[in-house]
């Protein structure tokens, strides 16, 4: 009995210290665990709270101690009592962007081993979030093709191919271009495809206007359309050209009125510009090339809009900010490769009689197509394409009429064969306040501009836009999260 008693002793001692151990070990593992899900935890409020912070103060990555980092939050339960803390690193955008990268490192006081860091990028959208964007009725003719969002304050007929959503602040308008009812806020003019290409009525269509129901029409909207939405509001772009004037007469490039036509910049890839004064402009080709057909009534600053002849300035880099502004008209052509440069054009006091404007008769190119290369064009009034612009052109850039148009003017049968192009592509995106177009029609007939327009969204430029170029009122959004331990 006392062998047996002794045998049965021992192993009942074996096995509760294992049970015991399996227990502690169990035991442990769970605090362990909860308390690296307490360290997450935290380590989401320093994320939480960085971009609390910077909803109140955009532009503040210093914690609001205008020092280098890290920086300390001690972290607080429901009682008042410390129990962890989160550390901040912030790198702040580099120029150019509005993306911030901050990580957060959670730790908790009763176990100094466990951290969890965290590393989340936020950015503030740009107004370069749409391929166009208008704040005027708009009409996109047949011949268009558009790969990113279309948005207009005003309403929109659009007879090409929209690769993306189509979107209007109307639920619907008169369209100026015919009689009849009202349309739909974003409605088409296209009645049917096939191998001869889409037919495009030009009278008013009952099926594309109230209170029939939005038809789904993925031959011309692939994505879709969808009217009303809340107002693009252009006002924010009102201070962006003295702000830009400011910072280029303090630290980037800054010319004044020429005492002629305006200034030409000619970009270089060894990231250089050549600059000229322009001196004469290619008067018209015959007396009866005018403003006068009716498409061409009111527009406001009708011209040729070429360059005759011109006085070299000199070379210059680009400047480390990436700014030039010209206090008068300025033509922009060349290429660039790895340079991020915003040109804006403006007559300050500002005159609705004396606003200039910028012009592109030639091709203006990056060389990079990953983000790396970026141009903004802003006008205080219209970004031109003269008469005697390429019959095939390219331009890569943000383009932006602050208060007046994107577009090439009307030209008549008497200005001659430069009337008529034949493509333009236009890579980036496009803001204009009034009616944006390159191209005119005679029912579905292009009879002056270009006949084949492709629009071309540069996605890069919704994070990562050129210096200085507005952003939309939108708060920090989260980009990208990751866990890095």
């Amino acid at each position: 009995m006392a062998l047996q008693v002794l045998i049965y002793s021992g192993l009942t001692v074996i096995l509760m210290t294992g049970f015991l151990m399996w227990a502690d070990t169990n035991i442990n593992a769970s605090i362990r665990y909860s308390n690296r899900a307490l360290a997450l935890n935290i380590a989401e409020s320093g994320i939480e709270y960085y971009r609390w912070h910077l909803a109140h103060n955009n532009d503040d990555y210093t914690d609001g101690t205008g020092g280098s980092g890290p920086y300390i939050h001690d972290f607080y339960d429901k009682s008042g009592n410390k129990i962890g803390e989160f550390i901040l690193d912030i790198t702040p955008p580099p120029i150019g962007s509005s993306v911030v990268t901050i990580k957060s490192t959670g730790k908790i006081d009763a176990d100094s081993m466990i951290e969890k860091i965290i590393e989340v990028k936020m950015g503030i959208p740009s107004f370069a979030k749409y391929a166009s964007v208008s704040n005027a009725d708009v009409r996109f003719g047949s011949g268009t093709d558009v790969s990113g969002e279309i948005h207009s304050n005003g309403g929109i007929r659009f007879d090409g191919y929209a690769r993306n959503l189509v979107t209007s602040a109307l639920p619907n308008y008169d369209d100026p271009d015919h009689g009849g009812n009202n349309e739909f806020g974003v409605h088409t003019h296209v009645t049917s495809g096939g191998g001869g290409g889409p037919v495009v009525d030009n009278s008013f269509r009952s099926q594309e206007a109230p209170p029939n129901s939005v038809q789904n029409r993925t031959d011309v909207f692939s994505i879709g359309r969808s009217f009303p939405v809340p107002v693009v509001d252009f006002s924010g772009i009102t201070q962006t050209l003295s702000q830009i004037k400011e910072n280029a007469s303090s630290s980037g490039f800054y010319r004044g009125p020429s005492g002629a036509f305006g200034y030409e910049i000619y970009l270089k890839t060894d990231d250089t510009f050549d600059l000229y004064r322009v001196s004469a402009l290619v008067s018209s080709p015959s007396s009866q090339c005018t403003n006068s057909k009716n498409q061409a009534n009111n527009q406001d600053g009708w011209g040729i809009w070429s360059i005759q002849t011109r006085v070299s300035l000199g070379n210059f880099s680009f400047p480390a900010n990436g700014l030039i502004f010209i206090e008068d008209d300025v033509w922009v052509r060349g290429q660039v490769d790895g340079g991020r440069l915003t040109i804006a054009s403006a007559r300050f006091p500002d005159n609705s009689a004396t606003r200039s404007n910028i012009i592109i008769n030639d091709n203006l190119l990056y060389s990079n197509y990953d983000g790396q290369d970026a141009i903004a064009l802003i006008a205080q009034k219209h970004v031109n394409i003269g008469l005697n612009s390429a019959n095939t052109i390219r331009i890569d850039a943000a383009l932006m009429a602050q208060n007046g148009r994107v577009g090439r003017y009307y030209y008549n049968s008497f200005c001659g064969a430069n009337r008529l192009r034949s493509e333009i592509t236009a890579y980036g995106m496009i803001a204009s306040s009034q009616r944006y177009g390159f191209s005119y029609t005679s029912g579905v007939s292009v009879v002056s501009g270009y006949q084949i327009r492709n629009l071309i969204y540069d996605v890069n430029l919704l994070y990562g836009p050129p210096p200085s170029f507005p952003l939309t009122p939108d708060s920090y959004q989260v980009l990208l999260w990751k866990e890095i331990k």
